[in-house]
């Protein structure tokens, strides 16, 4: 779907749909993560997943977090896994197939199932993406907030921290 300036708009949900979302424009990119964190959370051999600007994301239901992932608090699904400036969706929770996103980076590749082939176009790390390649984004003077119909959710560094 396009919303009226031309933007893709994707939409998706966690399982059970209490917890519905959606995000505009295309994302900053597409990955796939082999990590011990990733296969635990998604009882995966891997997870694949979409980056979008956190200002992209709308979100909608309840949801607790745990280590910056997101998840439903009725079904438990995995939803989004935010942190300050940008917003991870797993590409299994796009409620249309999204056969045009395809995972330009493998994560972690030390951990891969020897079954699993790398992907042939994608770029491999065997630990994470290097971060000092990627492009800088400008500083905003308004932190930037995750739109949800109810209230608006502060960024992780707003959070007041246990001592």
């Amino acid at each position: 779907m396009e919303n009226r300036s031309g933007e893709t708009i994707r939409f998706g949900s966690c399982y059970c749909r209490a917890v519905t979302f959606r995000v505009t424009g295309e994302p900053l990119r597409v990955g796939i993560c082999h990590c011990a964190d990733c296969r635990k959370t998604s009882g995966s051999a891997f997870s694949a997943y979409a980056v979008w600007p956190v200002s992209a994301l709308e979100q909608t239901g309840q949801v607790s977090t745990y280590g910056n992932r997101s998840f439903c608090v009725t079904c438990g699904s995995r939803v989004t896994f935010v942190s300050d400036d940008e917003a991870e969706v797993m590409l299994g929770n796009l409620d249309e197939v999204p056969s045009d996103l395809t995972p330009g980076y493998e994560l972690w590749t030390v951990r891969r199932e020897s079954w699993l082939h790398p992907l042939p176009e994608a770029q491999q790390f065997d630990h994470d993406r290097d971060t000092a390649a990627a492009p800088e984004r400008p500083e905003t003077e308004e932190p930037e907030r995750i739109r949800t119909l109810e209230t608006e959710v502060p960024r992780l560094s707003e959070l007041a921290r246990p001592v």
